[in-house]
């Protein structure tokens, strides 16, 4: 890299803006604009000018195992969030997950001088660094609140917006009670193993989807509705579940060394194609959906190969398994046929099941289910005709 220029953080940035326009955010004048003009760098001091603008994670807290516990998001994922947001002049915005104070910035700047921005955060030490970068870059209006982001900022509520910047499993009732009605939610909201990052408007008693995108980001402290249990002995492949689901990694120790059945659905992509549609669809159809991840150690001796090592979607049904796979087809162009590895007693059935819903997501891959979520006491009968995943603070109905 040329240091004369190439470091120079109005270049770097420029170039950022540039990689986020490429991958299809930041689609109004105003994100871009605010993108173009926020230094990224004040925020994550420690981290180099290349990485500050590189579109990558800026990882600025971690636990005692190296897991990451507060970061700066990627920036094309932070675009994507603000492009779902659709943050106008003078809104109220409640941001869940200070970070290092960066996305407050953007949206101080968003709403501008009749607006107001509020972030919360568990973390002392992450609030008090969100303090600083936003006092350094002339935001010293943006509220910082030290508590527990599932409680909201109810004080200077209610909200036209609410963001929430960490990964969260569950839906809160504060974030819905102090949300205006017709207002939007934007939350990286995790079930049966995969994260979207999911636009919410409240209607009345329903918060209804209204677009997602695929993401990941840490998770938020507090939320523990994921399960997950190996199912061999030496711990090389996980399934990670929700608590509404009976799946008993117990129960499936071993079904790995059982007779392989493959099934594949005649569905083929190329290299560069994304996948990850199918495990939407399934969520949406399959209540037996769950994730599975091997280790390299798995994969590399055949016992298990999904698609992707560390996450893929699977169907787990008493002692039973299928997961998500691929094969090379013989062509002069890499090309892909997707299927499903089964074992067990009825693992050929869940592989055929797994197959139609690559089939389902083929036919249109744009599409994606529309969720209603409700509060968790919503009685059954007034749900719509769908999917239903039980959390422990709300109902969420996919509707395929």
């Amino acid at each position: 890299m040329n240091t004369t220029t190439d470091s120079v953080p109005e270049t770097l940035r420029a170039c950022m803006v540039d990689t986020i326009l490429a991958a299809g955010h930041a689609q109004t004048p105003a994100v871009e604009a605010v993108l173009r003009a926020l230094p990224r760098h004040r925020f994550v001091p420690e981290a180099s000018l290349e990485d500050a603008y590189a579109d990558i994670a800026v990882i600025t807290k971690r636990a005692a195992d190296g897991a990451a516990l507060s970061c700066a998001s990627v920036p094309t994922v932070v675009a994507m969030m603000l492009d779902q947001l659709d943050v106008h002049p003078g809104q109220r915005v409640l941001e869940i997950g200070a970070g290092t104070g960066y996305n407050a910035a953007l949206l101080a700047e968003l709403v501008g001088p009749d607006g107001a921005v509020t972030t919360v955060d568990i973390d002392e030490e992450v609030t008090a660094g969100a303090r600083r970068g936003l006092d350094a870059t002339g935001h010293d209006h943006v509220r910082v609140i030290t508590r527990d982001g599932a409680l909201g900022a109810p004080e200077h509520g209610p909200y036209d917006r609410i963001i929430v910047t960490v990964g969260a499993w569950d839906l809160p009732p504060a974030w819905h009670d102090q949300l205006v009605p017709g207002g939007r939610l934007v939350v990286p909201l995790r079930w049966r193993g995969q994260t979207q990052a999911v636009a919410f408007i409240r209607e009345q008693d329903r918060l209804r989807s209204d677009r997602m995108n695929l993401c990941g980001f840490v998770p938020m402290i507090g939320q523990d509705g994921e399960k997950n249990g190996t199912i061999t002995t030496d711990g090389t492949v996980t399934l990670y579940y929700d608590i509404d689901q009976p799946i008993d990694p117990t129960a499936l120790t071993g079904v790995l060394d059982q007779p392989r059945v493959s099934v594949w659905s005649g569905v083929t992509i190329g290299a560069s194609e994304p996948f990850d549609g199918v495990w939407l669809t399934l969520t949406a159809t399959d209540p037996a959906t769950c994730r599975i991840a091997a280790k390299q150690t798995a994969i590399d001796s055949g016992l298990c190969t999904p698609a992707i090592g560390s996450r893929s979607p699977a169907l787990a049904e008493d002692v039973s398994l299928a997961y998500f796979t691929y094969r090379r087809l013989d062509a002069p162009e890499a090309r892909f046929e997707l299927g499903a590895h089964a074992h067990g007693p009825i693992g050929e059935q869940l592989a055929e099941r797994l197959c139609a819903q690559i089939r389902t997501w083929d036919n249109d891959r744009n599409h994606h289910p529309q969720i209603h979520a409700r509060p968790a006491n919503t009685q059954t009968v007034t749900l719509p005709a769908g999917q239903v995943i039980t959390k422990r603070d709300s109902t969420l109905v996919l509707l395929p």
